[in-house]
C-alpha cells in the first residue's frame, strides 16, 4: 500500500493544518508499581538512559523521562536544558510512580492486554531480533511471545516488571 493510498484512507485529513507540522509526538507515559525495578528493567535489559526525575512530593508521585540514545553526550547537563531537551525528543518513556504502590505484593496496574483491552504495547526496534532476543533469555527476561510463537515469527513480545508488553523486531528484513 503506497503513502497516497494511507493518507486517503476514510477519515485521514486531507491536508493537515501547517501549524501542526511543527508537533513531535514526545513521550508515553506507563504507571509502574516500583520505580526501582523498572528503571533496572529499562535501563539494564533495554538500554533506555534516565533524563530527567520529577519528585511531586505533595501528590505522592514521582516521574523519571527516558530516552534511548545511541550517544549520551547529545543530552544536555544542566537540568532545565535537559528538561527542555527531553519534551522536545520524540520517543521518550514516561515512568509515573505513585507512592507507596511498591509496598503492597498485590498491587497491580492494568497492563491493557486483558479484557478490557486498552492499552496493547510498547515497542523497540533493534538491529538483530534474534541476537536481541537470545540476550533476554540469557538474562531471564519474561517473554509474552518468542519469535518461535506463533504465525508472526519476526517479532517477539516481553514483559517488564508491571507485565507491559515490548513488542521487539528489526527494521530491516528478517532472516530466521
Amino acid at each position: 500500500m503506497s503513502l497516497s493510498d494511507l493518507t486517503s484512507l476514510p477519515g485521514v485529513t486531507a491536508a493537515p493544518d501547517a501549524v501542526t507540522q511543527g508537533y513531535v509526538f514526545n513521550h508515553t507515559m506507563i504507571r509502574v508499581r516500583d520505580l526501582d525495578a523498572s528503571l533496572d528493567f529499562y535501563t539494564r535489559v533495554l538500554g533506555f538512559t534516565p533524563v530527567y526525575r520529577q519528585v511531586h512530593e505533595e501528590a505522592a508521585f514521582t516521574i523519571v523521562y527516558l530516552v534511548l540514545v545511541g550517544d549520551r553526550a547529545l543530552i544536555p547537563d544542566d537540568d532545565a536544558e535537559r528538561k527542555r531537551w527531553v519534551l522536545s525528543q520524540p520517543g521518550v518513556l514516561e515512568l509515573t510512580h505513585n507512592h507507596g504502590t511498591e509496598k503492597d505484593a498485590a498491587f497491580a496496574y492494568h497492563n491493557g492486554n486483558s479484557e478490557p483491552r486498552g492499552f496493547g504495547h510498547l515497542c523497540v526496534s533493534v538491529p538483530d531480533v534474534n541476537a536481541a532476543c537470545a540476550r533476554f533469555e540469557a538474562m531471564g527476561v519474561a517473554f509474552q511471545k518468542r519469535l518461535s510463537d506463533g504465525r508472526m515469527r519476526h517479532i517477539a513480545f516481553i514483559r517488564d516488571p508491571d507485565q507491559y508488553w515490548i513488542e521487539i523486531l528489526q527494521p530491516t528484513p528478517f532472516t530466521a
